[in-house]
């Protein structure tokens, strides 16, 4: 009986041992199926290695590094010659902004993007308009023309953004949150582009004080609008207005004269841009260059690969939103801005700052 009863316990301890043995394998088995599933996965993530990343850019971005990396001396001759060329065609001392000197009641304004649409200047409008250009005549030592391109992230260029002595920004860029290291915080004029305006702010048809306490990062900058372009956005660029004067914002709202936007995309059609339109950044160079004896230019990059390191970039500093290419032409932009560098007219930043670098 004894003998039965440890033989029953000696055949249930090696069974139990067996099934130990058959659990620690299971477990072990789909631990690392754990692991493994997790790596996988992560490598999925991991961004692609720049070759990959750049494929069709690659070779260009090459040949722009090639021309950049020559040392930058600034061409005082050729400046002022480029900006004499820039002023006897567009004018733009006296006629890049709507005024009451140069636009009476009564005045007929006609559109540069709709060329049969034009507007009779009535004394409501009139009296949006500045009574005299806000900085005729005036020229800048240095000027710094802020593009909102990927290449500003993680650049520690504000500092060096804010030394100039004027400081144009494009289309409402976030300035807080983070970004102020890189893009800096200083701004005398900003842009406003109306899709900007549909998009954020439901066309300022509702509740507008969200429109104007985001001016606020901007304290008392020009405001610059394009209220005579197309024919929606003048009551949308108004309301733009209006609601800047109830709020009592500091921002001074100016319009674009259509007139300079005109003649400003003939020059450059005359140069070879073939674009629908110039871009924002491209207008805002072009201000300067009338405007100031340095221009330094940031931000301007249209490839998705950083010119340095080629690492993956997107498009604006603050999001990933395509251009609209039926109407930019960027990398066309992008190669003149890169000649006039290279003539010495002025500065293209591609690189990143060192901190604190003014």
């Amino acid at each position: 009986m004894r003998g039965r009863l440890l033989k029953s316990l000696f055949s249930l301890g090696i069974a139990l041992f067996f099934l130990g043995i058959l659990l620690t394998t299971l477990v072990w088995y789909n631990g690392n199926n754990n692991v493994e599933t997790r790596q996988l996965s992560f490598q999925k993530k991991r961004a692609p290695p720049p070759s990959e990343l750049c494929k069709g850019c690659r070779h260009v971005i090459d040949k722009v590094r090639e021309r950049y990396n020559k040392t930058w001396i600034k061409q005082v001759d050729d400046y002022l010659k480029f900006r004499s060329q820039l002023s006897r065609k567009c004018h733009g001392f006296d006629s890049a902004f709507i005024t009451q000197d140069n636009t009476p009641v009564g005045a007929k304004i006609v559109y540069d993007g709709e060329k049969t649409r034009t507007l009779q200047v009535t004394p409501e409008i009139f009296s949006t308009f500045p009574k005299e250009h806000p900085f005729s005549n005036k020229i800048w030592g240095t000027c710094s023309v802020v593009g909102n391109g990927g290449i500003l992230s993680n650049s520690s260029c504000g500092k060096m953004i804010d030394s100039a002595e004027f400081v144009i920004r494009c289309n409402l860029p976030p300035l807080d949150n983070g970004y102020e290291n890189d893009v800096g915080i200083k701004t005398d004029l900003v842009t406003a582009n109306p899709s900007i305006l549909i998009k954020k702010y439901g066309s300022l048809q509702q509740r507008r004080r969200p429109f104007v306490e985001s001016l606020r990062s901007y304290g008392n900058s020009l405001l610059l609008l394009p209220a005579f372009s197309y024919g929606f956005n003048t009551p949308l660029s108004l309301r733009a207005v209006y609601s800047i004067e109830d709020f009592k914002s500091p921002t001074r709202p100016v319009f674009f004269n259509p007139e300079y936007l005109e003649s400003l995309g003939l020059f450059w059609r005359s140069r070879g841009l073939k674009a629908v339109r110039a871009s924002t950044g491209l207008m805002m160079a072009s201000l300067a260059l009338e405007h100031c004896t340095d221009v330094h230019l940031y931000g301007f990059w249209p490839f998705g690969n950083h010119p340095q390191g080629l690492h993956a970039l997107t498009n604006h500093y603050y999001d990933d939103a395509l251009v609209n290419k039926r109407v930019h032409a960027m990398p066309v932009e992008f190669e003149f801005l890169l000649q006039l560098h290279s003539q010495g007219v002025l500065r293209l930043h591609l690189e990143d700052c060192q901190p604190g670098e003014k």
